[in-house]
């Protein structure tokens, strides 16, 4: 388990020379890593070796979520995916969701560490509460930080006019 976190720890510390972006949109605020891809769903994507991406909730996909008590894989390691495709599903107090695949290629597993400590996924969801790795190449829909901010805008712009 510790191994895990280390090895968590030095990778994102490689991959995150580029300093998080700050993102406040009305009472939502977080760092978003600048050397990710984002999905319109609200998955991050970081390249941790040539053609292997991390895949994560985004903080604004955890705070929807609520208190996340467990994660389940329907995919099994090496299986092949597609974006789009529902790989397993992620429960919490709020809600069951699926969880889709934001990337096409292989299913290279779940990260093992949330067997120990799934409350990972929400308090450090760009680092070691990633969910899941991909062989293969992130989906077109993907987008990078600036896009991902403007998402975010009109997101939570509709978010806010349904509250009045």
């Amino acid at each position: 388990m510790e191994r895990w976190r280390t090895i968590n720890h030095q990778l994102s510390t490689i991959n995150s020379s580029t300093p998080p972006s700050f993102y406040k949109r009305a009472t939502f605020v977080t760092h978003l890593p600048a050397d990710c891809l984002y999905s319109p769903s609200h998955f991050w994507l970081r390249e941790v070796e040539p053609s292997r991406w991390r895949v994560g909730f985004t903080k604004f996909a955890t705070r929807m979520l609520g208190e996340i008590v467990e994660v389940q894989w329907e995919k099994a390691e090496g299986a092949p995916v597609a974006g789009g495709e529902i790989i397993g599903s992620i429960e919490g107090f709020k809600a069951i969701s699926d969880i889709y695949c934001v990337a096409a290629g292989a299913f290279a597993g779940g990260n093992p560490a949330l067997r120990q400590d799934i409350e990972l996924v929400s308090r450090e969801p760009y680092a070691a509460g990633w969910l899941y790795e991909i062989l293969g190449k992130p989906d077109a829909k993907c987008i990078d930080l600036a896009g991902y901010r403007a998402l975010l805008d009109t997101t939570i712009d509709r978010i806010l006019e349904k509250q009045q």
